[in-house]
């Protein structure tokens, strides 16, 4: 049994969220998940482990001296009891006798020992003038701009981050009312957004063709795939799988310059579906917008509604997330947002709360008064659904990346010739060799193009002769109409492990 509990540390810092494994008889502690490879902070041998219940989502479990004793809180008291239950179990648990001439055979799980930062970002200062200089007398469409705004990885990858925090929809997945597995599905959405305030350097554009994998099902349970399936207009689609949800997206992005601002608005949604239930849900994300572009510091702030909307098994249950955006005369907090989840009959049964940066905590409604257009709630307890783990104190000499992100560009045997982490330019900025990957850039920007004008090329030749012309065909994605709507979207052919598995990649493209 594996989950986060909250567990009291000090007068000072009180309770601190901490993830939790029990097994093999031991109980252990981790910062998050991504520590389960690493020696636990802390772990107590439930042989002769005494427990003592404190409160109806309390209790303390000491070792058999009694000189180590961790006090831990779940969200409810059900939880709780699963917990208390399962180490109760493991405590009376035997060791099946060994049969020395026929011994059973032993299954052992590997966990990938996986790196937790990315070298430092090397200082190169850069003018405005050393960009402009560049792009005189030249079209400013086709100037490539220079790594220095980028961090280490492709815009696949930053998608992929959206399940850093796959245990709120592992959570979700265990809800058996439909309002509760809504707010904590829309708890995850925000997630997705937990590092923006910090993150002000831009991923590399992917080039057409170009793909990501990211197979975490020995520690997070998941594992998922992402294809850049279209150049003009830059289309990215996504696929992650577990054995409890699974969830597909297709991303782009409009962007616009104000003067002083960028606001950068996606296009495109995602699902997520939990098969045991049939049930499916539909949002679109938020618009983003970058200030002081021009002069002062760097900042980002979130704005508008995110609907996240039930079909199938769910048909009638909706989420209302309100991102609010910063303003000086605000009553506000920052980087807040506000949420109600509704049942088919229109009904509040859910309340969010938080910051998108920080944390969101969920609460049921017992009870509504007042007008329609101004409802007042009585809710119960309000719970943490999630929380954003915190940084590591050196990160920002490392493009602010987390523990989670820094994994995804680690090199990997086995992953198809157009994987992100084969793609030279990014491989050497990691690196530090900025000049090289600045040259490597400009190759593989230039050999898209021309790649792109052979295409056009073909295809006014095809017209003027009045033949078919076959136009470009993802390997591993295919559009398809979405159930229920007269939008299309990009999904999985779901073939993509299976040529893994068989090291087939015959019909990848060459673009590195």
């Amino acid at each position: 049994m594996k989950g986060w509990l909250l567990k009291w540390t000090n007068y000072v810092k009180g309770y601190q969220r901490r993830w939790f494994v029990l097994s093999n008889g031991v109980l252990s502690y981790y910062l998050d998940q991504s520590e389960v490879h690493l020696a636990s902070r802390g772990s107590i041998t439930l042989k002769a482990a005494v427990i003592e219940h404190v409160d109806p989502c309390t209790f303390a479990i000491s070792d058999s001296s009694k000189q180590l004793s961790f006090r831990v809180k779940a969200e409810t008291e059900a939880e709780r009891q699963t917990w208390i239950t399962s180490i109760e179990l493991a405590k009376g648990a035997k060791m099946p006798a060994a049969d020395k001439e026929n011994p059973a055979p032993t299954e052992v799980k590997m966990i990938r020992n996986r790196r937790t930062r990315v070298p430092d970002k090397p200082h190169y200062p850069l003018s405005l003038w050393t960009l402009m200089k560049n792009c005189i007398g030249k079209d400013l469409s086709k100037i490539p701009m220079p790594i220095n705004f980028n961090e280490p990885l492709s815009m696949l990858q930053r998608l992929v981050e959206d399940y850093e925090y796959s245990d709120v929809l592992d959570i979700a997945a265990s809800c058996s009312d439909e309002c509760e597995q809504l707010a904590y599905l829309a708890a995850f959405t925000v997630s997705a957004y937990a590092t923006a305030e910090t993150r002000i350097n831009k991923p590399f554009n992917p080039l057409l063709g170009e793909t990501y994998e990211c197979d975490r099902t020995d520690d997070l349970g998941w594992r998922c795939l992402t294809e850049q399936v279209s150049h003009h207009p830059p289309i990215t689609a996504l696929h992650c799988e577990s054995k409890e949800w699974v969830s597909w997206q297709q991303f782009s992005l409009t962007s616009k310059f104000r003067g002083k601002y960028l606001q950068v608005n996606p296009v495109g949604g995602a699902f997520v579906s939990f098969p045991a239930t049939g049930r499916r849900y539909f949002y679109r994300r938020v618009t983003t917008t970058v200030n002081n572009i021009i002069v002062g510091k760097l900042w980002v702030d979130l704005e508008g509604q995110l609907e996240i909307v039930g079909s199938n098994a769910a048909k009638g249950y909706k989420c209302i997330l309100n991102y609010i955006p910063y303003s000086y005369f605000g009553r506000e907090e920052q980087r807040s947002i506000k949420g109600v989840v509704l049942n088919p009959k229109n009904e509040a049964k859910w309340l969010l709360r938080g910051t998108w940066n920080d944390k969101v905590e969920i609460a049921p409604v017992l009870h509504t008064s007042g007008p329609a257009k101004n409802p007042s709630y009585t809710t119960g307890e309000y719970r943490v659904a999630w929380q954003r783990r915190p940084a590591a104190p050196d990160s920002d000499k490392y493009y602010n990346l987390p523990v989670f992100a820094c994994q995804l560009n680690e090199p990997e045997e086995g992953v198809a010739p157009t994987d992100s982490r084969l793609r030279p330019d990014q491989r050497c900025m990691e690196e530090g060799a900025w000049d090289e990957s600045n040259r490597e850039k400009l190759r593989l920007e230039e050999k898209q193009r021309a790649v792109r004008k052979q295409q056009e090329l073909k295809e006014k030749q095809a017209i003027a002769e009045g033949r078919p012309f076959s136009a470009y065909k993802p390997m591993w994605f295919k559009l398809e109409r979405v159930e229920g709507s007269t939008e299309f979207m990009h999904v999985s052919k779901n073939t993509y492990w299976q040529a893994k598995a068989a090291q087939d990649w015959s019909g990848c493209p060459n673009i590195f």
